[in-house]
């Protein structure tokens, strides 16, 4: 059984995350982490080892197999939350474009702004502001209390 968890200890455990370099597949605080690393990162910090490790996948994963792998995995162990119910803690996915499966995540800090791991940046706090027009799902971890 999972223990209770609060949104504010999942904010503070992402934030602890932030300047981590962006690293594709990767998931060290501090070392390098890519947008999944992050969420596994938080995982590990916030609930414990992790369900399971992830496959191999190269950068343009999504547009070569088009499927939803990101997706599965995410709805495998966290709880699907409508995105309009999304509040802080919780694990948000984003598609580039139309018709192209989702691809990146980020954890929601307030109700404006995420933490995200940015390919060729690093972790950090951004407003969502045009992130949001490509926001389509929303899942929470599980034991998340309001």
């Amino acid at each position: 059984m999972t223990a209770l968890l609060t949104r504010a200890a999942l904010v503070g455990a992402a934030r602890g995350w932030l300047g981590t370099p962006y690293c594709h597949q990767a998931s060290l605080r501090g070392a390098g982490c890519d947008c999944l690393g992050l969420v596994r990162g938080l995982w590990r910090d916030c609930i414990g080892p992790e369900p399971e490790p992830p496959p191999p996948y190269a950068p343009d994963w999504a547009e070569a197999g088009g499927e939803e792998q990101l997706a599965r995995a995410c709805a495998r162990f966290l709880r699907p939350v409508p995105v309009a119910a999304a509040g802080p803690g919780d694990v948000v996915l984003f598609r580039w474009r139309a018709g192209l499966p989702a691809k990146h995540c980020g954890v929601l800090t307030t109700p404006q702004t995420m933490i995200h791991a940015h390919d060729g940046l690093a972790v950090t706090e951004v407003p969502l502001g045009l992130w949001r027009r490509r926001l389509v799902l929303a899942f929470r971890f599980p034991g998340v209390i309001d």
